[in-house]
């Protein structure tokens, strides 16, 4: 599996504690540094069933700096997955993405039962 994360975040570091109690196979990829491509981001889209919103941290700094809150829902599809390409801390994280699925920020009952 692969998961995207920001060293420096608190759920991100529950995640990952999590994933390594359950014993689980991972590569760890830091979001910012190497942050997803809009190819990748368009094929998680997909596999996840999300609407594309859930995948932009609304929290963030950046987001609010950004005003995307009112921006988003007059930015065409295309443009927010450039935007998402554009900079990692614009991501929601963490990230979980294995055979057939897709998961987008840490809830502990969703993880289980993917894991299982």
């Amino acid at each position: 599996m692969l998961f995207l994360c920001y060293p420096k975040c608190s759920t991100c570091k529950k995640a990952q504690a999590f994933l390594d109690e359950q014993n689980a196979a991972y590569t760890p990829r830091d979001i910012k540094a190497d942050n997803p491509t809009e190819a990748e981001l368009r094929l998680w889209h997909a596999q996840s069933g999300l609407p594309l919103k859930r995948f932009f941290n609304t929290s963030g700094l950046q987001y609010k700096a950004l005003e995307l809150a009112k921006r988003l829902p007059e930015m065409r599809e295309d443009e927010q997955f450039a935007l998402l390409a554009s900079d990692g801390m614009l991501v929601k994280r963490p990230i979980l993405v294995g055979k057939g699925f897709v998961l987008v920020g840490f809830r502990q009952p969703e993880w289980e039962a993917k894991l299982k």
